[in-house]
């Protein structure tokens, strides 16, 4: 919780995040919204997932504010408040979780359940990384620096991850999807993630 900003309201917000229960939902609560996605559906044979990914997502592209981001995965963004969004209009996807600028996390799908996440992706010699993985959305570009809140949160909830699931691994998108993604991009700190590990 290093650099977390010294508010009460900060405090209370970056508080130790609850265990996620047996139903694959972090508690909501201070700082945790639930936001339920229709874009999931089941992990193949019921998989426990051992590979987190990192994704950043801003919408319109650059924009960190409102609810356009939530509204995308609920499938019931306003295409026309924004031109840029033509080129989402038929995209159904999701994440487990998006955290915001100010650290607040949105669970959208639990972690039981596949988000669409990942598209065509591989690792370790393994394609559609959906079926056995977790998906983190940072709100971000991969060229603007995230915000202190925004590594905290994802470390607090890479750890309540773990513990809910065999988590072996973590890659960004970019990784795992060479040449059709880049987040979260060069303005990820992957030593500074590693180093609160």
């Amino acid at each position: 919780m290093a650099n977390a900003p010294d508010t009460p309201a900060a405090k209370q917000l970056f508080s130790a995040l609850p265990a996620i229960g047996a139903d694959g939902w972090l508690p909501s609560g201070p700082g945790v919204l639930h936001r339920p996605s229709p874009n999931h559906d089941a992990r193949p044979n019921a998989e426990d997932p051992y590979l987190l990914v990192i994704h950043n997502i801003s919408l319109p592209p650059g924009v960190f504010q409102g609810n356009c981001i939530i509204d995308f995965f609920q499938n019931c963004l306003d295409i026309n408040a924004d031109p840029w969004f033509e080129n989402i209009r038929d995209v159904h996807v999701s994440a487990h979780f998006l955290i915001r600028r100010d650290g607040a996390i949105v669970q959208f799908v639990p972690t039981v359940l596949r988000a669409w996440h990942a598209g065509v992706s591989v690792f370790e010699g393994r394609e559609h990384c959906n079926d056995f993985s977790i998906g983190i959305e940072l709100e971000g570009a991969d060229t603007v620096p995230y915000t202190d809140a925004q590594y905290a949160r994802l470390d607090q909830l890479a750890d309540v991850i773990r513990t809910r699931h065999p988590i072996r691994a973590v890659q960004g998108h970019q990784h795992i999807a060479p040449g059709r993604k880049t987040d979260p991009g060069e303005a990820f700190d992957w030593a500074r993630f590693w180093g609160r590990r």
